[in-house]
Formats: structure tokens, C-alpha cells, sequence
């Protein structure tokens, strides 16, 4: 496993209207989230693969079956660039929290379509959307060592 990475499978706690499942503890972890969104990816569509610099994602695959590819682009780590995919998702919510340097993507897998939440630690182009985004986009790179199929 990546160092840094943190996938965990969510306790669904469930009775006559249906389930509930926390996603996010602070007592539980020293991240602290910044923002949240929502996303829908259709099947067979690939988001990724990307790092950041500074930013932590933290997502939580909700709805849908998906591949989620991993490397740890960290020089000098002990699995510098090997590929780890995880399938999750199905009836079981996941939430994974990818640190800065770690290329992420993933694949939605099933036949429908899939729906994510992302509470990262940054704000999307900073402050009132000023900035640069933390974001090194490797999937619009020519000659990326990663790629997601």
C-alpha cells in the first residue's frame, strides 16, 4: 500500500428507511477539508490521472463500481511509480484519502453511472478562484508514464 493512502470501506448503518454511512470524522484523522463537490461519471469514462503538489483529495465513491489507479510519484518512496488499482464500490461506499504526490485516477466500471464526493484539502484555484490550480494534469501529457485504460 501507497504510504499516505488511507481506503477505507464505510460502516452502512441501516433500518427501514434505508442506510447511512459516515464519511467524514474529524477525531478520527488530522486532515482537514477545505471544500466539497459532487461529481457524476458515466460508464466506462476515465477522470485522471493526475497529482497534486500541495492539495490532499479525500473521495468517497458513493454510487457505481470503479477502478481507482495509484502511483507513487514520490522520488525515493519504496514503490516510486509501481501501478496499485483497487475495484471499489458496488453496495459498499469507500472514501479514500490520496496525499500530495501520489498520481490518482480512476474508471467507472460499472453499467451505470457512478457518483463521487471530493472534500479536498484546497480550494479549487485558491482563494475567490485567483490561483493557479494545484493540479498536474499527466493524462493530457504526451509521453506519460501513466495511463489509465
Amino acid at each position: 500500500m501507497i504510504d499516505g493512502v488511507i481506503i477505507k470501506k464505510l460502516e452502512k448503518f441501516t433500518d427501514h428507511r434505508g442506510w447511512l454511512a459516515e464519511i467524514y470524522r474529524s477525531d478520527e484523522t488530522d486532515f482537514r477539508s477545505a471544500m466539497g463537490y459532487l461529481s457524476k461519471t458515466k460508464p466506462g469514462v476515465v477522470r485522471g490521472p493526475h497529482e497534486h503538489v500541495h492539495q490532499f483529495d479525500f473521495f468517497t465513491f458513493v454510487v457505481g463500481h470503479y477502478r481507482l489507479y495509484l502511483w507513487d510519484n514520490r522520488e525515493g518512496a519504496p514503490h516510486y511509480r509501481v501501478l496499485e488499482t483497487h475495484d471499489l464500490g458496488g453496495d459498499d461506499p469507500y472514501s479514500v484519502i490520496i496525499p500530495p504526490g501520489v498520481v490518482h485516477g480512476y474508471k467507472c466500471i460499472s453499467d451505470t453511472p457512478g457518483f463521487t464526493v471530493n472534500l479536498p484539502s484546497g480550494l479549487y484555484k485558491g482563494v475567490g478562484k485567483k490561483e493557479e490550480v494545484d493540479e498536474i494534469r499527466w493524462e493530457i501529457l504526451p509521453d506519460s508514464p501513466f495511463v489509465i485504460e
